[in-house]
């Protein structure tokens, strides 16, 4: 396709934006309770009055980011001089004084350009709240990866206790259940907290969802509904992830367009389910903490290269012990100068990685070194290494700056 062909009007596209992930539509469906029950979590601030705490939980793609930000355009729709709202991606920023730097740069921008500390910080946003008995709503969206997050819990619950008028109320965002179980108990108790669990999406909400894209994001008659449903049953399988289906949706067309046709056919769609599923793997690693990462990483390497015991194979599924796992974590974790988790939190990952379908966990039948679990990559293991490289050591390859000896210790890098 030449550049010229590139700048003329689709044959495809209408509106590429509304095939977006980031794209909030007018009305989400099969999310009505879960609107609901964060407009509930707002509903106070907005009479200025200080709410309990909620925290959403849900598997990437369920739709937990989008309803938190239709909820706040509904409040930035409604005049109240109580309320005021930040929204905080963690993933930016990801440690409380870039939390709290967010927040004076959206209501106070001219003091935050004068170079204070988080404590500084603190006391200017507790007197701000206080001037007027302000509720500050604060949404942290991936909360789970911020860095010092005992420290921004503890800070904002603190706040509170130290201001005679006004409040803070805290809305926090994670893919993973247990992230709170990983805070000090006196960030724990402090917090108050209801919770909100987002549930995967059936394949029928998911071809509805795209149904509902499709009828401003396309051209007429671009896709049919045989292959919506396609998509929509692949993601469906993936966990239920409207993303996924929507990258899938996406690249059909990218794809139909590059080769010249005005119509999406199902080799577009095979191609793009293709394409979309060595990615999402990748996606789902990035929000994964780090030790969680480390535990993959070591599952990767053993699939890879083979590992102390005799890894098991069943035609092309390789499976490697469990217990193997978590010696060759500890191993990179030494090397990596960091603690190790426990073995109950180790345990906890591999949960959670079945949960996000990176790895299949089975128990093994007796007989076979006692009574343990095989695991699994459901995924390439030098791709997936590949990815944790960048993730982890900031590389781009698995064997660009740094080596893993047989122990698991990785070289060359600094805690």
């Amino acid at each position: 396709m030449q550049l010229t062909d590139m700048l003329g009007e689709s044959a495809i596209f209408a509106d590429r934006e509304v095939l977006s992930p980031h794209y909030i539509p007018k009305k989400l469906r099969y999310r009505e309770k879960e609107i609901n029950n964060i407009e509930r979590a707002i509903a106070p601030a907005l009479k200025g009055e200080r709410g309990r705490n909620l925290f959403i939980y849900g598997k990437t793609g369920t739709g937990k980011t989008s309803c938190a930000q239709y909820v706040l355009k509904e409040v930035s729709e409604i005049p109240n001089g109580k309320a005021k709202i930040s929204y905080v991606n963690c993933r930016i920023y990801n440690s409380r004084f870039r939390v709290l730097s967010k927040v004076i740069s959206d209501h106070l921008p001219t003091y935050s350009r004068r170079g204070y500390g988080a404590v500084d910080l603190y006391e200017r946003i507790a007197s701000w709240v206080e001037e007027d008995n302000k509720i500050l709503v604060i949404v942290l969206d991936e909360i789970d990866v911020v860095r010092d997050l005992d420290d921004l819990v503890y800070t904002l619950t603190r706040m509170n206790a130290d201001i005679r008028a006004g409040g803070v109320t805290i809305i926090g965002i994670s893919n993973r259940v247990s992230f709170k179980e990983e805070l000090d108990p006196r960030s724990l108790s402090a917090l108050y907290e209801t919770e909100l669990v987002f549930p995967p999406y059936n394949a029928d909400e998911i071809y509805m969802i795209l149904k509902d894209r499709v009828m401003k994001g396309f051209k007429e008659n671009v896709i049919s509904d045989d292959l919506l449903h396609i998509i929509a049953s692949k993601a469906y399988k993936e966990g239920g992830d409207a993303r996924f289906s929507l990258k899938i949706l996406t690249r059909s067309g990218e794809m139909a367009e590059e080769r010249g046709l005005t119509k999406i056919t199902q080799k577009e769609a095979e191609d793009a389910i293709k394409l979309s599923e060595s990615d999402i793997v990748y996606d789902v690693i990035a929000t994964l903490p780090e030790h969680q990462k480390l535990v993959l990483y070591a599952i990767a390497q053993l699939t890879q290269s083979g590992g102390t015991y005799k890894k098991l194979v069943d035609g092309v599924d390789t499976y490697i012990f469990s217990g193997e796992i978590y010696n060759r974590y500890k191993g990179i974790s030494a090397g990596l100068h960091k603690s190790p988790k426990s073995e109950r939190w180790y345990r906890k990952y591999l949960s959670e990685l079945v949960m996000q379908g990176i790895i299949d966990s089975f128990d093994s039948s007796t007989g076979i070194r006692g009574h343990t679990k095989l695991i699994k990559l459901r995924y390439p293991p030098e791709k997936t290494k590949n990815a944790l490289d960048r993730e982890l050591f900031g590389v781009s390859t698995g064997n660009a700056e740094h080596s893993s000896d047989a122990d698991g210790q990785v070289e060359g890098e600094e805690a």
